[in-house]
This record gives C-alpha cells, structure tokens and sequence, in this order.
C-alpha cells in the first residue's frame, strides 16, 4: 500500500477524532452523534493470480465508515452513512490492479419518524440504500458475521446493489408485520448519481411478518428501467433504456434461537433486451452463526449464483471469530469460490480486524 493511502487513512482518523471532540464540547446540546467503524483485512488468494496460476498472492485493505446523526428533534433526524475504503478491500476487487482510495456516499437522509403502541411510521428522503433484499442492512463489518458478501450484492457490477439511491422510502410496522416502499431516480442494478445522466424512476418494496420472536419470513422485488446508454451492457441498436426494465423478486428468512442464528435469501433477476435474449440471474446464500463461548463464535455461508452465458457459480466460506473487547471483532476467514463450467477454483484465506470508533451519545432525547 503506497504511502498517499496511509496519508490519507490518517487524515481521515483525525478528522473522525476531531470532529467527535468537537461534538461533545459544542454539538452535545444539539443532539449531535458520529460513530465509525474501521476495518483492516490481509487477505492471501488465488483470484489475485492470473491464470491459469493457483498461486496465492497477499493483497490488503482498510475501510472506514462514518455514521454522523443530528437529532433535530422527537420526530425529525438528519442521519448518514460514509464509508472511505482502499483498494482490493472486497474480493471482488481482487482481480484489478492498482492502489487507491475512494470514498462514497452510503446514506445520507432527513428523516421523520412517529410511534404508537404497536405501530410506527418512518418517511426518509435523500441517498438511500436499496430496499430490496435483507443484506443491505448488515453492509457494515461489524453487523457482517463473515468477510465476503453475498456473491448477488456489492458496491460495483452487482444486481442488487450496497450503494445509496437517490429517492423517498417510507417503512410502517403494525404488531407483526412490517412493510417498505421505495421511489428512487435508478436501478439497484445500475446506481446513478443524481448529477448523471440516464436516470429512469424505479420502485423497490417488500415486507415481512415475525411469527415469533426470532423467527421473520419476508419478500422483497424492484422493477424499472436499468440501463444508461453509456453502460456497457446497452448494444448498438437496442431499444431507448426507459422500455428496457429490469427486475428482482426474492424471499428471505432469519431464525435465531439460544447460540444459533441463521439467515437465508433466494432472488431472481430478469433484464430485458430487445436485440439479444433477455438475461436471466438466479442467487440465493445461506449463513448460520453459532456463539461458542462468551468471546467466541463460528459462522459459515454457501452461496451460489446461475446467469445465463456465465453459468454457475457457487461458494463457501467459514470464520471463527473472536472478540477481544467491546466493539471489536477478529475473524480468521476461509473461502473457497467455484466456477462450475470452466472448473476454476479460487481459495481465499483472510484475517479482518473490526473496531467501533467511540459509542453513541445524545445530550437531549
């Protein structure tokens, strides 16, 4: 890693040191809060290799995530999510070359919330996170059990992406049941900054219901025009992006009970063409947790994913994490990625080490 991206690293840090400083002395009144989480990854793999090598090669990353809050007052919150990562953090950056840092925009929404008894409601508007599917609420290390992602979500090239959306959601519950709806200016296949071109409204929506406690099935979809004419997908001679949609359905399901979590999600893809045949994407993982002492737990997921051309493509990968104090989490990770047609093998193995950066606070509730 070159010595621009420690300079920036630690610039960021203090940044994040001085601002909370600053929020305790003049900002606590206000309602103000930033919390953080930094993560650091070695990693040795295979998919760094050009191939046919089965060599490992070491890559290595850092990830900082900034949660800034401003409770403006009992209903109205203005609250982000920025997250500042290296290059060849996430394995599925492994193949590119390169250093670099880059920084995005996770969240970042004004936010109007009202609880009852046994409802509540809660508006937001701004850069949003896909509502479709489970994932995306568990983008950050430490709410991720394992190192990888679910081979279906990521930030770049993805179907269903862990980026921010610009649009309006609005999330109700009622006792067991819960619901979203979603408006935003693109496709979860295909983000567009509000300043770009090719923006199309898409919606995104799903819901669940909790039979018991620990224990929550739900379904989720998105539909809308996914392509730019500048992507690299859109062909010569194909028809205007606005009659192209794309969409996802999908089922997801969480049980957890005594030392035992487990997780699961199933989704289809469909993106249509006019020129060539419609492309088609299945994906589904599931993951289970098991505390094995006050500090320590394993985990493990299988995911595969089948596109038409591509074929299929499956993974497992299992963690043994330890958590050596309030806040932080190491995890000792093996993955080993198949793809079914050509027969390539990548194993991967890696350590992350996650840290919170300071706990929450409000002066005024």
């Amino acid at each position: 890693m070159g010595w621009r991206v420690h300079v920036l690293i630690t610039t960021a840090m203090a940044l994040v040191l001085a601002l909370q400083a600053a929020a305790q002395q003049t900002e606590a009144s206000a309602g103000f809060d930033l919390q953080g989480t930094l993560s650091g990854m070695v990693a040795a793999s295979t998919g760094t290799s050009d191939p046919p090598s089965d060599s490992y090669s070491a890559v290595g990353g850092l990830r900082l995530m900034l949660y800034p809050t401003w409770k403006l007052s009992r209903h109205w919150t203005v609250s982000g999510a920025y997250q500042l990562v290296t290059r060849q953090y996430y394995y599925s950056s492994f193949e590119t070359r390169g250093q670099g840092v880059r920084g995005s925009i996770v969240q970042g929404t004004l936010r109007y919330s009202q609880v009852w008894n046994d409802a509540s409601l809660q508006v937001r508007a701004g850069e949003l996170p896909t509502a479709f599917g489970a994932f995306p609420l568990r983008y950050d290390d430490r709410d991720n059990a394992l190192v990888d992602l679910p081979m279906q979500y990521g930030y770049y090239g993805s179907l269903a992406t862990l980026g921010a959306l610009t649009g309006v959601q609005a999330d109700v519950t009622w006792k067991k049941l819960d619901g979203r709806v979603q408006f935003t200016n693109s496709s979860p296949a295909n983000p567009r900054s509000v300043f770009g071109n090719g923006q199309y409204v898409n919606w995104a929506g799903g819901g669940g219901y909790t039979i018991r406690q620990g224990l929550r099935i739900g379904a989720s979809g998105y539909r809308g025009p996914y392509l730019d004419r500048e992507s690299p997908y859109f062909h010569h001679g194909e028809a205007s992006p606005r009659d192209l949609p794309g969409s996802g359905v999908g089922v997801e399901a969480e049980w957890g009970r005594g030392h035992w979590n487990v997780r699961g999600e199933w989704q289809r893809f469909v993106m249509a063409y006019k020129v060539i045949p419609t492309f088609h994407e299945r994906a589904g993982y599931v993951e289970v947790e098991r505390t094995l002492g006050p500090r320590w737990y394993g985990a493990a997921r299988y995911g595969d994913l089948v596109a038409d051309y591509a074929g299929r493509t499956d993974a497992v990968e299992t963690v043994l994490g330890f958590r050596p104090g309030v806040g932080q989490i190491v995890k000792l990770s093996f993955e080993t990625s198949r793809e079914v047609k050509s027969g390539e093998i990548d194993r991967t193995v890696a350590v992350q080490f996650v840290t919170a950066i300071h706990p929450a606070f409000f002066a005024r509730h």
